[in-house]
């Protein structure tokens, strides 16, 4: 293979990433589009192996048939591939080598994703978590995740050891928030479908006091974050700043919604809020 086949190649797998983040999620598609054109593909390729894993686990392959056996040993078999095209470059998995292509330039090794893998290979096993293991699976599910981004976001930036802590609690905080967000939002179908009861005393239910519990540590989470966001790279502030704002206000609307609804709907930030906040960080990406 020439250099131009690898290079056709290489831009055929980061076009595929991008398809993915843009079929999957409206909110971080959108909030991507903020970031600098040089970091843009590469969150697009951590979000869509991130995005074909957690498929894999609950989405269409259940929905192919494929029982919760074979959805390990499939599961194991990409974690495998995955740890293969880090080392050597190359996939013929078109997501993998798209994130590979991320992970080597930007020193994301297997130290991150094997935490990640070991969070969705828990979700083939339903059942309940203690504080602990809630803490162990939002780590491997999303704080690490956060960091993956931002070793992207800091790609040639120079920190004191106080700076790039401040950072790295703020991408693990902001990933927990958005996961425990999500864990409010899906309740329904995540206990009920999926036999799932991630906070301790919701096994049999949701209610408003567990509820506001879990509310008010994403507003810890939210708060550390919002430390660390003046910090992050001017080309990244405003992609992230929208991401973070997006998922508060859904924070708020959770917490303005009686349980009994929770139970039964997926609450959503309507279109014009988004649309507001995203028009705000346009502002934002054009005052830097």
């Amino acid at each position: 293979m020439n250099t131009d086949d690898l290079d056709l190649y290489n831009a055929t797998a980061t076009a595929s990433a991008a398809v993915v983040i843009g079929r999957y999620s409206t909110s971080f598609g959108r909030a991507s589009a903020l970031l600098t054109r040089s970091m843009r593909p590469h969150i697009a390729n951590i979000y869509a192996l991130v995005r074909v894993a957690d498929e894999l686990v609950d989405g269409p392959a259940e929905k192919a048939g494929v029982d919760a056996a074979e959805r390990g040993t499939l599961l194991d078999e990409l974690e495998q591939e995955t740890a293969r095209a880090i080392s050597r470059g190359f996939s013929t998995n078109l997501i993998v080598h798209a994130f590979a292509l991320t992970a080597r330039e930007h020193g994301i090794g297997m130290d991150l994703c094997r935490p990640f893998f070991a969070s969705m290979r828990r979700d083939l096993s339903p059942g309940t978590f203690d504080e602990a293991q809630l803490g162990e699976y939002i780590h491997g599910s999303a704080e690490v995740v956060g960091l993956m981004c931002l070793a992207v976001f800091e790609s040639g930036m120079t920190r004191t050891a106080e700076e790039k802590t401040r950072v790295e609690d703020g991408a693990r905080h902001l990933g927990a928030a958005f996961q425990k967000v999500n864990f409010l939002r899906d309740f329904a179908d995540d206990h009920d479908d999926l036999g799932r009861a991630y906070f301790p005393g919701t096994e049999i239910a949701l209610n408003e006091a567990s509820k506001e519990d879990v509310v008010e540590s994403i507003r810890e989470d939210l708060r550390i974050a919002d430390l660390s966001i003046p910090h992050l790279h001017p080309g990244a502030r405003p992609a992230v700043w929208a991401a973070r704002a997006i998922f508060g206000a859904l924070t708020d609307r959770i917490e303005r919604t009686p349980v009994t609804t929770l139970m039964r709907e997926r609450v959503s930030v309507p279109t014009p809020v988004k649309a507001a906040i995203l028009a705000r960080a346009v502002g934002m990406k054009a005052a830097r």
